[in-house]
């Protein structure tokens, strides 16, 4: 054998002894950042009292149609659902941002929980309750009674840069402290029907049961909450979606302080400007928001914004994109006013509005956001008000008292907000509730359990509906 293929043959073993290391060497160590985070995270599971008339067959869709499983959240209610709980427990994931008990964790993991059970680390296990859920980022805020608790450091999602290694730490499938990592494929990412939430896209691996669960950066500081996943199986598919820290911890705060979430609107609807519509309207690049309608007397048209113009900045932040503008509206406090930069007939022009506030058309006023709502609770889960003169001519309503809010019980029975209810029926007697003072005179005459039968009118459609009064 030459000297020359001997040389080679010792250049291909040096070569395959040190790549492995070399490979090694370049890759992250996630060992310290778990043992010194994880014992923030928790495991939450929920149970919910199951409702006969809730379960519904589920519409008859294709599992390609992405009707069936676009963006679904990691723990669908419905049995139907891969990943589902026959038995109505849930589990998701949390973790703990102050030392006194309190955790942040996903909406839909408490949504219309009866018992909350936070699991720690150590393996102890406290009873939680809600102090606030937030429907429209996906945000809730619960509480459990303990002190000296180890807590999560808080980061910038800001200083994210795509590409950067995250780590995720929950409970997939209920297996309690499971560890995944991978990089940040996108930020800024806007989903179907969330628009005020800037989510941060990720290949980490993500399943039923890390929602609710926090997203690390390599120094040790959460940066998001594990919310949503694309999938056509219910499992990972290597795309999941993370609520950035900064928007949850100020939805936490208004939950904690008002009990409830506030948000700025103007009263415009935008589209996306185009490279064609940016050449027609003479901007210099497709960028911003373009107004094709504002709504009378709304805060936009009080401040001069007009249909055609194209808003550039608002509040002195740039609007990058279309979808950039609600986000940015919302982060604003009603009744702030603001400048505002809009591109009209090709030239900019400053202008300034008062920022209103929001109000979520699924909520009631005073309710937004699937916060508490003023009114108290009861047995039933119903919070109703007197028809107003319009749904009364619109409708033809000459009775009833109209759903404002529906919870615990009566969303179990699938009874809606906008739903008319007629009449309430107990031990076989009937009674009109023609009145809020009706309704609660009734309410309070029933005992928890109760079994209670509603007559629900919704749209052309009445029926009666069952349901067990709680506690």
């Amino acid at each position: 054998m030459s000297l020359s293929v001997i040389r080679r043959l010792w250049m291909v073993v040096g070569l395959a002894l040190w790549l492995p290391a070399a490979i090694a060497a370049s890759l992250p160590d996630f060992t310290a950042l778990v043992e010194r985070q994880g014992a923030a995270v928790v495991n939450i599971s929920t149970t919910q009292e199951r409702s006969e008339r809730a379960q519904l067959p589920f519409p008859n869709l294709d599992e390609s149609d992405p009707m069936f499983d676009f963006f679904r959240k990691f723990i669908p209610k419905h049995p139907e659902f891969p990943g589902s709980d026959p038995d109505n427990q849930s589990l998701g994931s949390g973790f703990i941002i102050s030392d006194d008990g309190y955790i942040l964790t996903n909406a839909h993991v408490v949504e219309e929980a009866e018992e909350i059970l936070v699991r720690l680390a150590d393996k102890r296990e406290f009873s939680a309750r809600v102090i606030g859920a937030d429907v429209r980022s996906d945000v809730a805020l619960i509480k459990i009674e303990a002190t000296g608790l180890p807590r999560v450091t808080q980061g910038d999602p800001e200083r994210l840069k795509v590409g950067e290694w995250v780590v995720a730490i929950g409970s997939p499938f209920g297996f309690d402290q499971s560890v995944t990592a991978g990089i940040v494929s996108a930020k800024g990412r806007s989903l179907p029907d969330e628009n005020f939430v800037p989510f941060i896209q990720t290949d980490v691996a993500i399943n039923p049961g890390n929602s609710g669960g926090p997203l690390f950066n390599l120094r040790g500081e959460v940066v998001g909450i594990n919310s949503q996943i694309y999938s056509r199986t219910g499992g990972f598919m290597g795309l999941s979606f993370a609520i950035p820290i900064d928007v949850a911890m100020d939805v936490q705060r208004q939950l904690r302080t008002k009990g409830r979430v506030q948000r700025g609107r103007i009263g415009v609807a935008i589209q996306e400007v185009t490279r064609d519509l940016a050449d027609g309207f003479g901007l210099p690049r497709a960028s911003g928001a373009l107004v094709s309608s504002v709504e009378p007397d709304s805060p936009a048209a009080q401040g001069g914004i007009q249909q055609g113009d194209v808003i550039v900045r608002f509040a002195g932040r740039e609007v990058g994109a279309s979808n950039d503008l609600p986000r940015i509206v919302a982060a604003v406090q009603p009744g702030t006013s603001v400048p505002v930069d809009v591109y009209r007939a090709g030239s900019l022009q400053n202008l300034k509005l008062t920022v209103g506030e929001w109000q979520d058309p699924k909520q009631p006023a005073g309710s937004a956001n699937g916060s508490r709502s003023a009114v108290a609770p009861n047995r039933l889960g119903l919070v109703l008000a007197p028809p107003t003169a319009a749904q009364r001519r619109d409708q033809g309503l000459s009775e009833g008292l109209v759903v404002q809010r529906s919870q615990g019980a009566a969303a179990r029975a699938e009874v809606r907000q906008g739903d008319v209810v007629l009449a309430a029926v107990v031990s076989g007697r009937q009674v009109r509730l023609n009145s809020v003072a009706d309704f609660d005179r009734f309410v309070g005459g029933l005992e928890a359990g109760q079994q209670v039968t509603l007559l629900v009118r919704r749209g052309e459609a009445t029926s009666y509906v069952s349901l067990r009064a709680g506690k």
